[in-house]
């Protein structure tokens, strides 16, 4: 079977549908569609279809693009509309998570399949009220129970509408912790590094002002002269008399 009859059928599948779509299910719905019997299209064929389709829509004049998410293949609008297309919906499509949900998902995302228990033993504290949020919003399902532990506790592990809301196509494409340690240390040391600069920066402006010449404080003040506190470049102290300025404007005038 051509490329060119297979690709309008994956675009029609892939547009239409509400869910993700696999590749097994795209190769059965063509096939079904098309209705050949000897010239069916091969899996190796949907593959190359699905490739130019991708390659089609990266173009920068399509504001949507093919994407595997979720397990299967969704076209999705390209982030750079993300507010055009927030217009539309408004908010009705966002969950929103407290800290403790979040804390409590990132732990089953890594940690998955994972006991209420062991992710309380993780974080200090009860997580009921946070899996049970989590499980009203279909980021988490009940995946099964832990057999060998005491009691069998439930095990919990992120549901596909979880992959769909991160935009992700399976739990393997999470960043690694190595990763996300390796930046933080980074950003850190960039830090540490800039304030140390800056100290350099300080002290170095203060020996130069320091090297252009010695630094005067009155230090006090009597009838007819003041002494002069002078710090010297080398650091040293001296002591100069002057006479009072005001008393002689003052004898002038008189």
């Amino acid at each position: 079977m051509e490329l060119s009859q297979i690709i309008p059928h994956i675009e029609a599948l892939v547009f239409a549908s509400d869910k993700p779509l696999t590749r097994l299910e795209l190769t059965d719905l063509v096939n079904n569609a098309l209705g050949f019997i000897e010239d069916r299209a091969t899996p190796e064929q949907v593959d190359a279809a699905l490739d130019g389709i991708k390659e089609k829509y990266s173009a920068e004049f399509y504001s949507f693009e093919l994407r595997e998410i979720g397990g299967g293949l969704q076209f999705l609008t390209k982030k750079e509309y993300y507010k055009t297309v927030a217009l539309l919906n408004g908010d009705k499509f966002l969950k929103r998570l407290s800290t403790a949900s979040l804390e409590t998902l990132a732990i089953i995302a890594y940690k998955q399949p994972i006991t209420k228990s062991e992710m309380e033993a993780i974080r200090g504290v009860n997580c009921d009220y946070a899996v049970q949020k989590l499980l009203e919003k279909d980021l988490v399902v009940i995946s099964g129970r832990k057999e060998e532990a005491v009691g069998q506790p439930l095990l919990y592990s992120t549901s596909k509408s979880f992959m769909d809301y991160f935009g992700i196509n399976s739990a393997d494409d999470l960043p690694k912790i190595s990763e996300v340690m390796m930046e933080e240390l980074v950003n850190a040391t960039n830090v540490m590094e800039a304030k140390a600069q800056q100290e350099a920066e300080a002290q170095q402006q203060e020996e130069q002002e320091t090297e252009n010449g010695a630094d005067e404080i009155v230090i006090e003040q009597t009838e007819g002269e003041q002494k002069i506190l002078t710090v010297t470049a080398e650091g040293e102290l001296q002591e100069e008399d002057q006479p009072n300025n005001s008393d002689n404007e003052e004898e002038k005038e008189a």
